[in-house]
C-alpha cells in the first residue's frame, strides 16, 4: 500500500506565537507519533511563509496579525519536528492551500493520504482538498485528534465540511 502523510503548518506561531493557542501545544506528540508510523512511507510538510509586507497582502487586511515571517523564530517547526521532518520534502506557502504541493502530488498512485497539523478549517482544510484534486481517487484522511483550530465551533464545522467532501475523518 503506497502511503503519504502531510503534515500542515505546524509552525512556532500556530502553537505559541503570534497565532497560538492551548490546544495546538497538545497535538506535537501525536504528530511525532504519526511520523514515526510512516517512517516506511512518504512525508511532506507545508510551512505558511510570509514576508514584511504581509500586512498589504489580501491575507494581511483580512488577518491583520503577522505570522510566520520568513527568517523568524515563529515561521521555523515547533519543538520535536524540525528534527523529525529533516529531509523531508517542503513547501513553504503563501497562502492557505500549496498548489506547489498539488502539482507535486498530480497523477501519484497513493492509496492514502492523511493530514495533519494546524489549522483544521484554514489550511488543512484547504489542503486536504487540493490533495483530492491533485489525486481523486486517493483516499485522503484526516485525524481529528491531530488537528486543531482556537476556535472549537469552527473546528468542529470543518471537520463536518471534510466528510461532505468525502475525506475519511478519524
Amino acid at each position: 500500500m503506497k502511503r503519504l502523510l502531510i503534515v500542515v503548518d505546524y509552525q512556532n506561531d500556530f502553537v505559541c506565537g503570534s497565532l497560538g493557542f492551548d490546544k495546538a501545544k497538545e497535538l506535537e506528540k501525536g504528530i511525532l507519533e504519526k511520523i514515526a508510523e510512516y517512517q516506511n512511507d512518504e512525508i511532506i510538510y507545508t510551512l505558511d511563509t510570509h514576508f514584511d509586507d504581509y500586512l498589504t497582502t489580501a491575507e494581511g487586511k483580512s488577518l491583520p496579525v503577522p505570522h510566520c515571517i520568513k527568517g523568524t523564530v515563529g515561521h521555523k517547526l515547533y519543538g520535536g519536528l524540525a528534527d523529525a521532518l529533516k529531509g523531508k520534502l517542503c513547501f513553504e506557502k503563501n497562502t492557505f492551500p500549496s498548489l506547489e504541493m498539488a502539482k507535486y502530488l498530480e497523477g501519484k498512485d497513493f492509496d492514502t493520504i492523511e493530514l495533519c497539523g494546524l489549522v483544521s478549517n484554514i489550511c488543512v482544510l484547504s489542503n486536504a482538498v487540493m490533495a483530492k484534486s491533485a489525486c481523486p481517487n486517493s483516499e485522503i484522511i484526516v485525524d481529528s485528534s491531530l488537528t486543531a483550530a482556537a476556535d472549537e465551533e469552527m473546528h468542529q464545522k470543518s471537520l463536518d465540511v471534510m466528510k461532505g467532501l468525502f475525506i475519511k475523518v478519524l
